[in-house]
């Protein structure tokens, strides 16, 4: 997505190391960069290395990483509330966050952990009525945040991206917050919040990634995704966003009426409203404070017309959704509408999610990524959408980005519907794009301008 907040779910695979084993291994490669001399960790530039000059050991990626999240994600105020939510896998690099929080001056930092394996006990065994409940207390947390003007934090990475794919399946697709989520939802769109999304390698998800439980190998891969390998990861990340911010204006300037995808079983055309609008990397606040709600991000993306798309579409990459990995997802619209669906597994999940509400039959983003993606480069299926929607070009059913619509967020909510902007409470990200798929850019006369070809971005940046 372009401005996700989802809960991510994990895989049950084995480990290769005892526990006691992995954390000993893991303590050690902390203090050293892997399989190379202390000095070699230096900023000394290696030209075989395909990203930037700089070797760093796994804990200087740690806290890197949690210093980009504070400072250039949701970039913190003095005096501004943080909430943190995350897994138990995730605590390490959500304590190196909350250091680098207070150190430029957070009012509070709140940390919450959930964890999945306790939400699997409820959808094995739980009461029905309980699966979609929300504690009361959880919306007053995130209430009393969005009051404060305050920002959030999510980390993702699953451990066990599977956990759930043996439950019953109407249960899992039902197991999720609902007025948490919705709540989320309408918080986000209407600027209430600053908020960003952050991976958080650990021994499963590098399990799961790489074939082993590697975590200073994924740490090695997340690092260069974020730039974090670059002499200078901040003037790294202004010049990158620069380019998504110029790769916007040139779609904007064009005006384009729809966008088009074809190859690989694709041939799908997403209509636009004539107010949707392009936007990439950055957004801001309703009281103006900027923020990168995804770290990393390599997307431009919009809003389409909920009522204009067409064709069929095939996913290129596994998604994994609600504990439930799903593969070869094909959708076919009509009239702006999924009229018929199929994968290869996660079949019924999905099923559930297009069957949540009205809206949920429709689309709510389309977002564009080439081959020069830092993620796409590493060559990696990182199953989790934060990553993968940032490997290759992506497209949402449900809830809009109302954010990438000119003038949205002073419309009502019957303003919205007439320009064609999808309502929903689900918004589900899969991937579409990547070798083999091309990108045009359809004018209102029907002629069509390239701007994806053999993974590469061709739509020249001046208008």
């Amino acid at each position: 997505m372009a401005r996700r907040v989802l809960a991510h779910r994990r895989a049950e695979l084995p480990l290769a190391l005892a526990a006691d084993a992995e954390v000993a291994d893991r303590e050690n490669a902390r203090g050293s960069p892997r399989g190379r001399d202390e000095e070699q960790c230096n900023d000394d530039a290696d030209p075989k290395r395909d990203y930037g000059s700089r070797i760093m050991t796994t804990d200087e990626l740690l806290q890197g990483y949690a210093r980009l999240a504070v400072e250039i994600g949701v970039n913190l105020q003095p005096g501004q509330d943080l909430q943190i939510n995350c897994y138990p896998e995730h605590l390490e690099l959500a304590r190196a966050v909350a250091d680098a929080a207070y150190r430029v001056g957070a009012r509070w930092v709140d940390l919450n952990v959930t964890d999945p394996r306790v939400r699997r006990s409820l959808i094995e065994h739980g009461p029905e009525e309980q699966l979609e409940w929300t504690p009361p207390w959880l919306l007053t947390r995130l209430e009393d945040v969005a009051e404060r003007q305050g920002a959030v934090l999510l980390l993702v990475g699953d451990a066990e991206p599977d956990l759930f794919s043996t439950l019953d399946q109407p249960r899992v697709a039902k197991a999720r917050m609902k007025d948490l989520r919705t709540r989320q939802l309408q918080l986000v769109a209407t600027g209430k919040l600053s908020w960003a999304i952050i991976g958080s390698p650990n021994a499963g998800w590098a399990e799961a990634v790489l074939g082993e439980p590697d975590v200073d190998r994924l740490w090695e891969a997340v690092g260069t995704t974020v730039r974090l390998d670059e002499a200078d990861p901040v003037a790294a990340w202004r010049e990158h966003i620069t380019t998504l911010k110029a790769r916007a204006t040139s779609l904007n300037a064009r005006g384009f009426d729809a966008v088009r995808f074809t190859g690989l079983g694709t041939d799908l055309t997403v209509g636009l409203s004539p107010r949707a609008r392009w936007m990439a990397a950055e957004t801001k606040t309703a009281w103006g404070q900027t923020h990168v709600p995804n770290l990393p991000t390599e997307e431009v993306f919009t809003t389409p017309d909920l009522r204009r798309t067409e064709g069929t579409v095939r996913s290129t990459m596994p998604l994994v959704l609600q504990g439930t990995v799903v593969r070869d997802l094909e959708l076919r619209f009509a009239n702006g509408e999924i009229v018929d669906m199929k994968a290869s597994s996660g079949e019924e999940v999905v099923r559930k999610q297009i069957e949540t509400d009205e809206g949920s039959k429709h689309l709510g983003e389309v977002a564009l990524v080439d081959g020069d993606s830092r993620v796409g480069r590493t060559g990696l299926t990182f199953l989790n959408t934060l990553f993968d929607e940032n490997a290759t070009s992506h497209i949402a059913f449900g809830q809009a980005l109302q954010e990438a619509v000119e003038g949205g967020a002073d419309m009502t909510a019957e303003e919205m519907a007439e320009a064609g902007v999808n309502d929903s409470t689900v918004h589900v990200d899969f991937m579409v794009g990547g070798p083999g798929v091309d990108v045009d850019g359809l004018v209102a006369d029907g002629d069509a301008v390239p701007i994806i070809r053999e993974n590469a971005w061709v739509l020249p940046l001046d208008a």
